[in-house]
């Protein structure tokens, strides 16, 4: 059995199609057809159901993949601990990351690759349920993704922050001269909102509803990006989280408004795999994520912004 079958298998099973999975490992179609049928036999187990097209793999297949997978991983965690001993981590640390964190995500990756120059990091915006099945496919070595999440199981979690959420709003707008707001005062404004199928729009609206609100934005969008175009201009307000103020700061003619409510909003945090085999890659970004004051840096960001050391802790 060679470690190339067992990448084609894989590749297969993600693909769910004989061409794509092909075209992903840089192969012919016929070459990965053959290769995982010498693995069926060499197995003596059908592996994959045939019929005009691919079909899923049999109860024999999805043993054989799971396998595959703890293989491989034990392969790559041997390749990073031995680059390691030669003089310097090597390979691809594979992060994912829920798209309201990927605004603080260089506050971790800038001083890793600092500290780890032949490494490279290859970064991926996934839902909450995505990174849950990165891991159990062995596809992530770590994720920066809310620390609450029920999912997420044998992980290992580490704090960076706590979503603080303040008011972006026009500076000549009703709201624009006030130390503070409250929720119900932020939801009569013409809002600018990520849409409801973001896990931080969800938050958000909780936040609104416990203070006897409902927010019904004009516009919605699925990421940060968009959300952040339509700001300028003066015509939108919007609610956002502070460490978004990292990547995209206050668009000009917009000023920041603390909102009234609870001092801490859900952890965001760094998880990485607690079983065998150990990302060497993970551990070392771990052992960085621990020294990077990621909270503190993002608190000073936004007293900067509010021009006031009164932010509660």
């Amino acid at each position: 059995m060679l470690l190339r079958q067992l990448e084609y298998l894989v590749a297969l099973a993600r693909e769910r199609h004989f061409a794509r999975a092909a075209a992903a490992c840089f192969v012919s179609q016929p070459s990965l057809s053959a290769a995982i049928r010498r693995l069926e036999h060499e197995l003596d187990v059908p592996i994959v159901r045939r019929a005009r097209r691919y079909e899923g793999l049999t109860p024999e297949g999805e043993v054989v993949l799971a396998w595959a997978h703890r293989i491989l991983a034990e392969r790559d965690a041997l390749r990073q601990e031995l680059s390691a001993l030669r003089g310097g981590l090597t390979g691809t640390l594979r992060l994912g990351i829920v798209p309201t964190a990927l605004p603080a995500a260089s506050l971790l990756t800038n001083p890793f690759c600092e500290r780890h120059p032949r490494a490279r990091v290859s970064l991926q915006s996934l839902s909450s349920a995505e990174i849950t099945h990165g891991f159990a496919e062995f596809e992530l070595d770590a994720a920066m993704t809310y620390l609450d999440d029920d999912e997420l199981r044998h992980v290992r979690r580490f704090p960076l922050y706590e979503e603080r959420y303040v008011l972006l709003t026009p500076d000549d707008g009703p709201l624009a001269t006030a130390s503070t707001a409250r929720w119900a005062d932020a939801a009569a404004l013409p809002l600018c909102l990520l849409s409801p199928r973001m896990r931080n729009r969800r938050i958000i609206d909780e936040c609104f509803a416990a203070d006897g609100a409902s927010a019904e934005p004009a516009i919605e969008s699925d990421s940060v990006a968009g959300l952040y175009a339509h700001l300028p201009g003066g015509r939108w307000s919007s609610v956002i989280s502070h460490a978004w103020l990292h990547m995209f700061g206050v668009p000009e003619g917009m000023r920041v408004v603390p909102l009234k409510g609870p001092a801490h909003g859900p952890r965001v945090g760094l998880v990485v795999g607690e079983g065998d085999p150990q990302s060497v890659l993970a551990e070392a970004l771990l052992k960085v994520a621990r020294g990077a004051g990621v909270r503190d840096a993002l608190d000073a960001l936004l007293h900067t912004y509010l021009e006031a050391p009164g932010v509660e802790e």
